[in-house]
This record gives C-alpha cells, structure tokens and sequence, in this order.
C-alpha cells in the first residue's frame, strides 16, 4: 500500500516525464493454465494501478508488462514508442507461451492507436481483444466475458484526472516561480508561490464551465498555432479578468489600490495564466491538441468497404461509433483524430482528409506516428 501511495504522488508530481519500470511476466494470485494474459506499457503509474485492480478483484491472471519507454499507454502508442515489435518481444521472451494454453492477450484499448492487432496476430498467433480505458473497470469486463459497455470504451476529464493535470503543472511551476521571485522579486516568493499553485488547479478544475468555449475547430491560418496553442481570445483573457477583478477587490479592501499594484500583478498573472494556458486542450484526453494539425483532419468511411465488423466501436474512445449495417458516425463531432479507428479497421475502410480534399491513407497512419510538434515523422 505504501510503495502503491509513493508512486502514484511522485507520478502525479512528475506527470509531465517518463516515468519507466521494470518489464516482465508478473504472476497476479494464483494463475493457471486457462487464465487470461493482460498486457500493458511500463509506465510505473500505469502498472502500478492495474496491479492494484487485479489484486483487489482476485483476478488469477498473468500481466505482461512491455516496453512502452516510461510513458502511458495512449501517448506512448501514438507517438511511436510503444510499438508491434515491443507487443511481440514480450510475448516471445516472457515464457508466457509455456504458461497458458490458449492465444489471446487483452490490451489496453488506447493502445490500439499504435498497435496493430492484425500484425501482432500474424506474427505471433495471438489474438488481441482490446480492454477498458481506465484499469477500474478491468474486473467488470472480465465478469462480462471480456466485452465492454459504451461507457467503458470512453475516456472521461473528471475531477479525480483534473487535479491530477492541475499538481502537473503545479510542482514544477512553481519551484521555478519561487526560483526566480527569489533573485528577482523577494518579498513575492511566497505569494507567487501561493499563485503558481492556485491558477493551475482553478484552470483544470473549472474545465467543465468553460470547455465549450474552446477553439477546438480553428481553421489554420498564419497565427491559427499561436491562438489556439494559448486558446488567446478566450480562455486565458477570461481568466485574466476574472484575477484583475479580484486583485481591484483586494487592494480596496487592504487599502493597497495603487496603479503599479495593478500594474505588476496584473502582468505576472497575465505571463502565469498565459503558461498555464499552454495547448490546454492538449492538457486533457476529450480534445485534440492545439499543436497538432490532425485536428483539422475528419475520419471519412469508404462504404464499399466497410462490413460492419465493429472494430471501430471497440478502439474508438470518444464512443464516435455505431454500426447500423455499416459503421456510422452519429458523434462524429466528439472524435480527436487519434486515428485507432483507421489503424485498426481490417479492410482499410476509414482514412483521414483535410479541409483541402487531400486524402492521408491507412498505410501512412500506421508506418509514421506523431511527434511532440503533432506531425507524422516517427517512423515504426
């Protein structure tokens, strides 16, 4: 319990950076022959809590950890660094294959962004079934014969994950504050310390009041990066005005009111929000990116094609899909483009287009995946 607790408040405190633990076959209970094989990256958070779901539920189980570089699962698999050859590797070095009779292996769901089901199936003989998003449903779906509810396929920003984003920011942000208040501004160390903590978690955790108002669907143009990186118009300007209110407020009721009060708080809340501000639609897992160009994109369906085979119900987590004969978008304007659909549909039937006509096909998705800057370069 206590090593359970450490890790997850240096992982929420270090959120931000990679956080790797050991790979490897890990027994949960007492398996046997039949029991079923769960597998996921090497973030210690991430491992960490699916251990601790498995224990609790008194799932007797196998988990297979593999090399996801340190980082979760869903950026880890669309950035390239958790991989088919990394899903691979750990079924045929692990001994899982001399442990169990049967070939399926449940895997994280957002994991189907970067790994490809039918390729681990063809060079292993392993069938992937795609799991929950988050670890806390994990014993439902096993009780429900390893299939998932609509609200088990979807990921969420609820208060729990909002504060968890808001400490990320925080820590870092404010001993770099308190750093430079320290050789620049003395007497403000600790209210700026006090401030570098307050933003973040009013920003993150007001999310639902002002999420709406989110430049989601900004047409690029020659400062569209810049705008939407800091959402410049919105956002961080009602943010703003919402402090410099407070800040009138106080200096009446302190009698401190002065224009070089307003002047230099006013700026340092301006720079602190404006920080804090950065992509913050990058910041939570129900938009795209800021950063990222793919939010442009729209996911078409060939329907020549499509079977309805459903595939993209199971890996799709915005819950965009049904199938009605064929595969259907009724909530197509919930969907982040991370492109799990297209790289999972068996009959190529899904592919990205931009405002402009052009076509990005389901080969280009799966070989190059998304670097920090959101544009495909990494190749795998």
């Amino acid at each position: 319990m206590l090593r359970y607790m450490l890790i997850n408040i240096v992982g929420t405190l270090l959120r931000g950076f990679p956080l790797p633990c050991k790979t490897g076959l890990v027994r949960i209970g007492n398996p046997g022959r039949n029991s079923p094989v769960f597998l996921t990256g090497n973030y210690c958070v991430t491992v960490e809590r699916v251990k601790r779901v498995l224990e609790k539920s008194g799932i007797d189980c196998y988990l297979l950890i593999a090399n996801s570089r340190g980082i979760n699962v869903w950026c880890s698999a669309a950035g390239g660094h958790f991989t088919n050859h990394d899903v691979i590797s750990a079924l045929k070095t692990s001994g899982i294959e001399r442990l169990v009779d049967h070939r399926r292996v449940v895997l994280p769901q957002l994991a189907a962004a970067g790994i490809e089901a039918k390729v681990i199936g063809e060079r292993t003989g392993w069938s992937v079934i795609w799991g929950p998003v988050y670890a806390k449903d994990i014993p439902k779906f096993v009780e429900n014969g390893y299939k998932k509810s609509p609200k088990m396929r979807e990921v969420e920003f609820p208060a729990v994950q909002r504060v968890e984003m808001a400490v990320m920011w925080a820590f870092p942000f404010s001993i770099i504050v308190a750093l430079l208040a320290f050789f620049l501004w003395r007497s403000a160390v600790l209210p700026l310390f006090i401030l570098s903590w307050l933003l973040p978690f009013l920003i993150f955790i007001s999310f639902p009041v002002y999420s709406g108002l989110l430049a989601r669907g900004k047409k690029k143009s020659r400062l569209s990066r810049y705008t939407v990186i800091f959402d410049f118009s919105r956002v961080p300007l009602l943010m703003e005005v919402s402090f410099l209110l407070l800040l009138v407020m106080y200096g009446l009721f302190t009698g401190n009111l002065s224009f070089d009060f307003l002047l230099r708080w006013g700026f340092v809340s301006f720079v602190m929000v404006l920080l804090v501000s950065i992509d913050l639609m990058g910041s939570t897992p129900v938009y795209k990116s800021g950063l990222h160009e793919e939010r442009l994109l729209r996911v078409v369906l060939d329907e020549e094609k499509c079977t309805g085979c459903g595939v993209c119900v199971q890996v799709c987590p915005r819950n965009c899909y049904e199938i009605d004969g064929i595969a259907r978008m009724p909530r197509a304007g919930k969907c982040v483009q991370c492109g799990a659909c297209i790289v999972q549909c068996p009959f190529d039937a899904l592919f990205f287009e931009s405002p402009d006509g052009r076509i990005i096909p389901p080969e280009t998705i799966r070989k190059f995946k998304l670097n920090l800057m959101g544009r495909r370069l990494v190749r795998v």
